[in-house]
């Protein structure tokens, strides 16, 4: 089904839905009017002598130079392919559709100048499935993403190569099997297309995306390890955390507690049992976690305003005039893919700390050491906790901000420069490694769990482990353990031990 996105008013769960779902999206035509209105005015700034900013001067430092009104196609012709300088890795497929679908939000505001034609392309683009090849390294973020949306603005011209029903293909060749027809340039337009913080944009949002499933799976785990622990529940108390205020940690114990809600592994020990207090992976889960919540949901909030933003440069304004502004610097979005790096890299941190008590006697409370059934002939799951410290340690190393690195380019008329692009990329990495350590931790306290048997864990606890033993049995004796968690980490990363409890436990990153 297709989306349809209202420029200025465009959701998160409207993008999010195109990043997991892949489905197409196209822009309201009540927008069509204002697309026009500004392709008119740059149109006639075009035709006429007076030197404008990318209309017709070079660009950059060569902005001094004028253009003869004959060359303008070829300007901007020029200047994407000129542009299209990414190396590495293709972008995966779903950030690219999303890329796309960002492009057409900013396009969409009328502001551009660009053809309603660019904006019909695009949108074919995504209904055929047509997925230029987009680079992963070349922006800095200070222009705008030039070099990965050059790839993007190259393929609609029927140049570089474009992915079309799982082939990789020549540009021209691709919308050609979809039926599609290259464009040629106008004034301004391959400017517009390259210019703006769609690409930092649409791999911040992926982050996010992934960093809040992530999150809502460590709550899970957290729960599980806290049975598996026979740690108590009294710290995820309603009134402790309504005494210190913050909403995330409000909303974190009180996911906690439902996860929790009818444990009789919980009750078993309420009498009698001389701990005082657990140790902080345990009872601090609402403070962590809920801090990490309150930070995605920060960020939720400035990504969702650049989603709907016009980036690129000059702009056509309300009154009909032309102005050059720095509205493709992402300083916004290098900000928003920092924070989310910290929460990831804290999400794993506490996590890692559960998977570390529960392996180690002397802190899990009774059961074997590595949760092996008969320890020291097996090693358990030894080396899965090494594997999360692994993971953990990783992103500890990636979450250094990358907003605070500028080097000046384009013979230093872009003197500082964001680095959102880069910043954000690594929160794939990042998320990946997330999963992981997840996925290990899942599979500690389910064996914690199931080592408490008669005793059992919540209804809710229960279906979660459910879905853990259906792509990973319980661990009775060593075996290979590579595929097994290889299997947990796609459990969480497809958000299927999310969707095995109620639905209405795990908080939203709206507020």
């Amino acid at each position: 089904m297709t989306i349809i996105l209202h420029p200025g008013s465009v959701s998160l769960k409207q993008l999010e839905k195109i990043y997991w779902t892949g489905e197409p999206a196209e822009l309201d035509p009540a927008f069509d009017a204002g697309i026009n209105k500004a392709a008119a005015r740059i149109a006639e700034i075009a035709a006429g002598n007076a030197p404008v900013y990318g209309i017709n001067t070079g660009f950059g430092k060569l902005a001094s130079i004028k253009i003869d009104s004959a060359d303008v196609a070829t300007l901007q012709r020029n200047l994407i392919l000129s542009h299209c300088c990414g190396v590495g890795a293709p972008l995966p497929e779903n950030i690219v559709r999303l890329v796309m679908a960002l492009k057409l939000v900013s396009l969409g505001r009328g502001a551009s100048g660009v053809r309603l034609e660019l904006v019909r392309l695009i949108e074919a683009m995504l209904d055929k499935g047509v997925i230029p090849v987009i680079p992963e390294k070349g922006s800095v973020g200070a222009s705008g993403d030039l070099a990965p949306l050059a790839h993007l603005a190259a393929v609609m011209m029927g140049e570089a190569e474009a992915y079309f029903k799982g082939e990789r293909l020549p540009g021209a060749q691709a919308l050609n099997k979809a039926g599609l027809t290259p464009v040629v340039l106008a004034a301004k337009e391959g400017l517009a297309l390259i210019n703006g913080t769609q690409t930092s944009t649409a791999l911040t949002l992926a982050g996010l995306f992934r960093a809040h499933r992530a999150a809502h799976a460590a709550l899970i785990t957290g729960a599980m390890s806290t049975a598996a622990a026979m740690g108590s529940s009294a710290p995820f108390h309603p009134a402790l955390h309504t005494l210190r205020g913050h909403r995330g940690q409000i909303d974190t114990a009180a996911a906690l507690r439902a996860l929790l809600e009818g444990s009789i592994i919980r009750e078993s020990h309420i009498e009698g049992d001389e701990r005082v207090q657990d140790p902080y992976c345990i009872r601090c889960q609402p403070q962590v976690d809920g801090a990490c919540l309150d930070l995605l949901r920060s960020v939720a909030r400035t990504l969702e305003i650049e989603s709907n933003a016009v980036t690129d440069n000059p702009l056509v304004l309300s009154d009909n005039s032309v102005v050059s502004g720095g509205n493709f610097h992402a300083e916004p979005i290098a900000f928003a893919a920092d924070q989310i790096a910290l929460a990831v890299c804290e999400v794993g941190a506490i996590s890692q700390r559960r998977v570390a008590l529960l392996v180690d006697p002397a802190l899990s409370y009774g059961l074997p050491a590595f949760l092996a059934k008969k320890p020291g002939l097996n090693s358990g799951l030894m080396i899965a906790e090494v594997t999360s410290a692994a993971l953990m340690s990783e992103n500890k190393q990636m979450s250094h901000p990358a907003s605070v690195d500028s080097t000046p380019t384009s013979a230093n008329q872009e003197d500082h420069v964001s680095m959102a692009c880069h910043g954000a990329r690594r929160l794939l990495q990042m998320t990946e490694n997330l999963f992981g350590i997840i996925g290990i931790e899942a599979l500690t306290a389910a064996q914690g769990v199931e080592l408490r048997a008669p005793l059992a864990t919540s209804p809710e606890l229960q279906k979660a482990i459910a879905a853990i033993r259906n792509v990973v049995p319980t661990l009775e004796v060593d075996r290979y353990m590579a595929g097994d968690l290889q299997a947990v980490s796609e459990l969480v990363a497809s958000g299927a031990l999310n969707a095995s409890v109620c639905e209405n436990i795990l908080p939203s990153l709206e507020i």
